[in-house]
């Protein structure tokens, strides 16, 4: 038994973090998902699903809220204290830009959902389902590359997501006259990007953290 599993054995199992970071990646699950539904859904019913995109933000601003008060209540911790702050930072970044996304299409009115934008938050939806299973195998710290392989299914997911971005922003520049649009288009595309960037935050934290701990 290695030197870092001896502490992990002796130290009283986290019962107040990990169903933090639990909360928060489910949470950021049904973010995505709602996202998703509302770019897919009629124009008349998108609101109802912006809506909720907004309410599970909030949600998650709380459960990061929490998790730093516990970091300044509890001497001791799953991992490195600069490893939690970085891991729910991450999370939160990721539901900012999806949230951000949401908040433009409402704010721009947008009409018009191309199929890129529909692209993009169908791989933050997968991607968001990977931090949720990369959070549980953390949890567990048993299966050191079965995290490692989680993580680099976030990674190509975000290369994909930059692939997706690119050529959207092309075809927006080649197609569309109206000034407006293209800025509109961009500001859209640019935060779902984005949120895909995050998500790949996320899977370095959780890694770094693995590799830690193996």
């Amino acid at each position: 038994m290695t030197l870092n599993n001896l502490f992990q054995f002796l130290v009283p199992k986290d019962k107040k973090f990990f169903p933090l970071f639990e909360e928060a990646s489910s949470n950021l699950v049904l973010l995505a998902e709602a996202l998703h539904e509302g770019v897919n859904a009629p124009k008349g019913e998108r609101e109802n699903y912006f809506k909720r995109v907004e309410e599970i933000e909030a949600i998650l601003e709380e459960i990061t809220h929490k998790t730093h008060l516990e970091l300044s209540r509890n001497f001791i911790t799953p991992f490195d204290r600069e490893d939690i702050h970085a891991l729910v930072k991450a999370m939160d970044n990721v539901a900012d830009f999806m949230h951000g996304a949401a908040s433009r299409m409402r704010l721009y009115q947008v009409e018009k959902i191309t199929k890129s934008i529909r692209k993009l938050t169908e791989i933050n939806v997968e991607a968001c389902q990977l931090i949720h299973i990369g959070i549980s195998q953390l949890k567990d710290m048993k299966d050191h590359k079965a995290i490692k392989d989680t993580c680099k299914k976030i990674n190509k997911l975000e290369s994909k997501a930059d692939s997706v971005f690119d050529k959207a922003v092309a075809d927006i520049f080649e197609n569309e006259t109206d000034v407006k649009n293209i800025i509109i288009y961009k500001e859209v595309l640019a935060a779902l990007e984005s949120a895909s960037d995050k998500c790949k935050s996320v899977s370095n934290v959780m890694e770094q953290i693995s590799v830690k701990h193996s």
